[in-house]
């Protein structure tokens, strides 16, 4: 991804916006009393203060600011305000509550299910997603499929959630459940415990489930233990015309699409789910990746990418292996082909420091050669595509695009069209002729699949 973009929504359309976030991460920061008592006041002030907890999807401090799909969420929200957030990451559920019911902060942005217990504490705003809660247990472990099976096993989940609440509630008619609570920001302790055999099951929300997945592919989701349940932001209830700011920015969110595409930037790709392929992967971010991690680090320092992008790409290209080749020559851990690595100045493609140098240089150029049109995150996933396929396919891409009433510069309108360059009727019509128009959608998700690992595995 190019470092200097993030997702947001301003005027109920998706823009792109620099991350520049005032944070705060002592427990001493809790105490800050907002002193705002309506939205207009909060603008004035130009500080939107968030409390959230620490988790994989809500609050992850990367060091040069906040990551997370409840970040990118507030990003858009605070962007619309006119205003920067200043996030406070509480110890735990109880304390977020607690901390809004006394006005310390503006709104509490942390994945929290929208429950009646809840609801008699603090003021919920729209829902933006719904989950289901999973029981979640480790290959070769217990499987719980019933909740007389439940009963039987080591159960440790996340005290203040909702899964206490639903498992109070199936008590009553199932007296044999016992459980342990644990205090934490998120179920992702629980989650690592249970990967490393040290619980038998937890529960958790289905993305945050489907998410840990991906860090620690032995993990197994047996059964539910509920339906499909609403997620929603808190807010400071004194805080006047926080409820129809909030309304109102939700239903644009909604309407424009922004929601659904941020739900599939974090999320679409879970629904792929190998387990070989990403227990494969997690191995190599071990075992390959610290041998090759600086020379992805140097390379970013002198392009518009993330190093976590060009390891990505680098991944997908060879999985780290400076010694690999193709059966069309192209070789090195960036897969360079002879022509390419001549006109960079690479002269051993084999040698790992020079393949990473010259393929993030060369996608630097791609990237700077897509016309003005294509913006932020698409314009990164336009240059891995040119990367796989070569720019003048992606032109022949645009214009098919164009041809058929799609936006030629959103990268979800290319995916479309770009098989149709295997076909004759579409291809016989185009300057570039045939491709294999497939490959480099499916080379842009598995990247995109990589990065998402990388960021939340390895995230400075």
């Amino acid at each position: 991804m190019a470092k200097t973009f993030r997702t947001g929504l301003a005027a109920g359309a998706l823009v792109l916006a620099y991350l520049g976030l005032a944070q705060c991460r002592s427990p001493q920061d809790a105490a800050i009393v907002t002193g705002s008592t309506t939205v207009e006041s909060v603008r004035e002030g130009g500080r939107l203060v968030v409390l959230t907890l620490k988790g994989p999807t809500t609050f992850r401090d990367i060091g040069d600011g906040g990551f997370g799909y409840e970040v990118d969420m507030v990003e858009a929200f605070a962007e619309q305000l006119g205003v920067t957030p200043r996030y406070v990451v509480m110890k735990d559920i109880d304390a977020l509550l607690t901390a809004i019911e006394k006005g310390q902060g503006h709104i509490g942005a942390a994945g929290l299910t929208i429950t009646d217990a809840r609801g008699e504490r603090v003021q919920f705003g729209p829902a933006y997603r719904n989950v289901s809660e999973s029981v979640v247990c480790h290959q070769g472990g217990p499987a719980p499929t019933t909740l007389d099976a439940l009963s039987e096993v080591n159960l440790t989940v996340l005290a203040g959630s909702s899964y206490v609440e639903t498992l109070t509630r199936l008590k009553k008619d199932h007296p044999q459940l016992k459980w342990t609570e644990r205090k934490a920001g998120s179920a992702m302790p629980m989650l690592i415990d249970v990967a490393e055999s040290k619980l038998d099951c937890t529960i958790a929300d289905s993305h945050v489930a489907e998410y840990a997945r991906r860090l620690h592919p032995g993990l197994v989701m047996p059964m539910s233990l509920s339906q499909d349940q609403p997620l929603g932001w808190i807010y400071n209830s004194k805080l006047g015309g926080m409820d129809e700011t909030l309304s109102t920015w939700f239903s644009a969110a909604h309407a424009s699409g922004f929601l659904e595409t941020l739900d599939e930037r974090w999320f679409g790709h879970l629904d792929d789910f190998d387990y070989v392929e990403v227990l494969r992967f997690v191995e190599r971010v071990e075992d390959r990746l610290p041998e090759y991690r600086t020379y992805f680090e140097t390379a970013a320092q002198e392009t518009a990418f993330d190093w976590h992008l060009l390891a990505a790409q680098a991944y997908q290209e060879s999985h780290w292996d400076p010694d690999a080749v193709s059966p069309t020559g192209v070789r090195g851990i960036m897969m360079l082909t002879l022509p390419t690595a001549k006109e960079l100045g690479v002269k051993d493609r084999t040698d790992p420091a020079q393949s990473v140098e010259g393929g993030a240089r060369y996608l630097q150029r791609l990237y700077d050669r897509l016309p003005d049109g294509i913006e932020g995150e698409d314009r990164t996933w336009f240059a891995l595509a040119a990367y796989n396929i070569g720019m003048g396919h992606i032109y022949d891409a645009r214009r098919l695009a164009e041809r058929r009433g799609l936006d030629k510069n959103s990268w979800d309108d290319l995916e479309k069209v770009l098989p149709l360059l295997s076909k004759k009727q579409f291809y016989s019509t185009l300057r570039h002729g045939y491709a294999r128009g497939y490959e480099p959608v499916r080379y842009v998700r598995k990247v995109r699949d990589y990065y998402n690992m990388l960021r939340a595995n390895v995230p400075v």
